[in-house]
């Protein structure tokens, strides 16, 4: 399993010892790297932050996987050199698709998941293909995690703690964004030889939408069981 840069959610959680939730590959090798002071790459030092942790795990040889839940409405020349500079050296990124208010969640996918060579992820309620109240959606989402009961937006998906034992919850498409990072290194790590386009076909194929395409959703929620089954 490989590691992945977020901003501080993590897909590879520790075991808890009292009930806690876990990662959804929690035994990967991880490198975390903080990039920006929060979510929105907005200030200068933000953008040089983030473009130094891109082109840092661009040149490591043990990264694979990247997981960015940081984002901005507003793209940045600067921040876009650095994922083409690591995704030209074979790195699968995976983007939040942007969480927002209700009132701001209207304005679609934003950057950096917003570029063709990053992979967005949204998330959505258990009622459907309804998206979660501050998640984003668009064009050019490419799956989706459910993050969110239907009836009770206060009920997302389970989380460690900040301190504690304790399980928590938090949802929106950052999380979205770290789960769907998590599947995709259970698939690699079934056959570390896999390339990046085949890990990404395989996710493909194993969402519940293909192989139809939704104009909001994607290809839809990866069945993770089928990803690292399917051949």
């Amino acid at each position: 399993m490989w590691p992945r840069y977020s901003n501080g959610r993590s897909y590879s959680g520790p075991r808890g010892t009292v009930g806690s939730s876990v990662g959804v590959a929690y035994n990967s090798n991880f490198v975390g790297v903080r990039g920006t002071g929060d979510v929105v790459i907005e200030e200068g030092r933000e953008k040089d932050g983030v473009t130094d942790a891109l082109v840092l795990l661009g040149n490591r040889s043990d990264v694979r996987i990247i997981s960015m839940s940081i984002g901005s409405p507003l793209s940045s020349g600067q921040v876009a050199d650095g994922i083409r500079y690591a995704y030209a050296r074979g790195k699968l990124m995976f983007c939040a698709a942007g969480t927002s208010t209700s009132f701001t969640n209207w304005y679609g996918v934003i950057f950096p998941a917003n570029m063709s060579e990053t992979v967005a992820v949204t998330g959505i309620t258990d009622a459907g293909y309804q998206r979660c109240s501050n998640c984003h959606s668009g064009r050019k989402v490419d799956f989706t995690i459910v993050m969110q009961r239907a009836g009770d937006s206060g009920r997302t998906s389970l989380t460690l703690a900040q301190s504690g034992s304790d399980p928590s919850r938090v949802g929106g498409s950052s999380v979205a964004t770290a789960t769907t990072s998590g599947i995709a290194a259970l698939v690699w790590s079934t056959n570390p030889s896999l390339s990046r386009e085949q890990v990404l076909n395989r996710l493909t194929r194993s969402a519940d939408l293909y192989p139809s395409r939704s104009s909001q959703f994607g290809w839809g929620t990866i069945d993770a069981y089928k990803a690292v089954t399917i051949q």
